[in-house]
């Protein structure tokens, strides 16, 4: 099977279907036994075309006299796949993107073969014209960025047009590559600093580029790094794969050594290993999530990094467990959110319909009530959301410190410098000013 018609199979697994693009990637990646030049391609080709799949409608719709909504389909998916090569793969010619189009829609129906030629040769000779839109509405902002109108437009009202249009800029771009240096694997009498020099000079010896993360001691930034669940830093437990954004929630929450700390909606679990990292593999973390197969995930994580201080146990954030009532030091709400943050990962993301996300402050708020109540006199309560709507984040806040008048704002710490923030005393990352996730973070005390 070629690399282009597999792609096929996995967007329409995607459209049709509705499989999420990772599962569906993983599964027929797995499964076909491709090198990994093909796999990059593919890979590209589908997260390029769910990213860019208003834009990409708006450019065929130019030429077409159908319509993409009246599109069978295996012809809109053909057309998709065909308009990206040629707008968005400068490795690709413009015959091999229409031929092989053509091919594949040959081998799905051939009455259809002829109009995909013909509008992917019309767009080519057309390109400068068929890409142009200009960005002056949020309509336009909204197709060109590949947006439902809701988001652009709530965007919009929060941070003005120029902003929000810096913002999806920043979203568009490809993310950065960031490893998190295991300090459980400090030998007596060695430094951090010590531990990621080792480690980079290992990445550096394999041909990638790897480089320190000023102001964050376990961080390592890489580039060209194409796989790492294969790679021996990774699988001896050294490394984990993580963004600055999230490795920031446990920075902010600092938990001591002997700590016990609960982790309210922990999976995949990233969060919770650096919190036990933290802690020196001391103490006891509680990692809980509402999926069963998601606690399998967590206890195979921490068992790769060799935390034994970390316990992952099913449980549901919304309901209050009277067994943890007064019993932590601390407690993370990292809560699900619309993560409109992480949109470079996930772009998907960018077709949630409005009514997916209204009830979410609500859910977010009864999760934080029920987690105060497991805090002991002086516990710290992180609050933490992968999002840049303020409904989400600070209206959510600002609604909990209202009702408790027994819990205030605390310093952020070294987080607070890292940033380059001054003296608030709440974290919030925009992807336009930093190289990374969109996120929010606080950090409350109960008094």
């Amino acid at each position: 099977m070629s690399a282009r018609y597999l792609a096929y199979k996995i967007l329409f697994d995607i459209e049709v279907n509705g499989n999420y693009s990772n599962m569906a990637l993983n599964k027929y990646l797995n499964e076909a036994g491709l090198d990994d030049q093909d796999k990059g391609f593919v890979t590209e080709l589908v997260y390029g075309i769910i990213e860019k799949k208003r834009y990409l409608d708006y450019m065929i719709n130019k030429v077409s006299k159908i319509k993409v909504r009246k599109m069978q389909h295996s012809v809109k998916l053909v057309l998709r796949m065909g308009v990206y090569q040629l707008v968005y793969m400068d490795g690709v010619t413009d015959y091999a993107a229409i031929n092989e189009s053509v091919n594949i829609m040959k081998k799905l129906d051939k009455r259809s073969a002829s109009f995909v030629n013909a509008v992917l040769r019309n767009i080519s000779r057309n390109l400068d014209e068929v890409k142009d839109i200009s960005l002056n509405t949020v309509d336009k902002l909204a197709i060109y960025y590949s947006y439902e109108n809701w988001i652009v437009e709530n965007l919009v009202k929060e941070y003005g047009f120029e902003r929000t249009e810096a913002i999806l800029r920043a979203l568009s771009q490809k993310p950065n590559i960031y490893l998190r240096v295991n300090r459980t694997k400090l030998r007596p009498g060695q430094s951090m600093d010590y531990l990621v020099g080792q480690i980079i000079g290992r990445i550096i010896d394999q041909g990638l580029e790897a480089s320190r993360v000023e102001g964050l001691e376990e961080a390592i930034k890489v580039k060209g790094l194409k796989s790492i669940d294969k790679h021996p830093l990774f699988r001896e437990g050294y490394v984990s794969v993580q963004d600055i954004s999230s490795i920031l929630v446990a920075k902010v929450m600092n938990p001591k050594r002997e700590s016990r700390v609960l982790d309210l909606c922990a999976a995949p679990g990233g969060k919770s290993t650096h919190i036990g990292e933290l802690m020196e593999n001391t103490g006891h973390l509680i990692s809980q999530d509402i999926f069963d197969h998601k606690i399998k995930l967590m206890n195979t994580y921490a068992r790769r990094l060799g935390l034994n201080n970390m316990e992952a146990r099913l449980g549901d954030a919304l309901v209050l467990n009277d067994d943890y009532i007064g019993k932590f030091d601390y407690v993370l709400c990292d809560v699900p959110c619309s993560g409109m943050g992480i949109v470079r990962r996930k772009p998907e993301i960018k077709y949630k319909k409005e009514e997916e996300v209204l009830n979410l402050p609500d859910l977010q708020y009864q999760i934080l009530e029920n987690a105060s109540s497991y805090l002991k006199e002086g516990g710290i309560l992180i609050y933490s959301t992968c999002t840049i709507f303020r409904q989400e984040n600070m209206e959510v806040v600002d609604r909990f410190l209202a009702n408790h008048k027994d819990f205030d704002l605390d310093d952020l710490g070294s987080v607070k410098e890292f940033l380059g923030i001054g003296d608030k005393d709440l974290v919030k990352i925009l992807p336009d000013r930093y190289e990374m996730d969109g996120f929010f973070i606080c950090r409350m005390k109960k008094i």
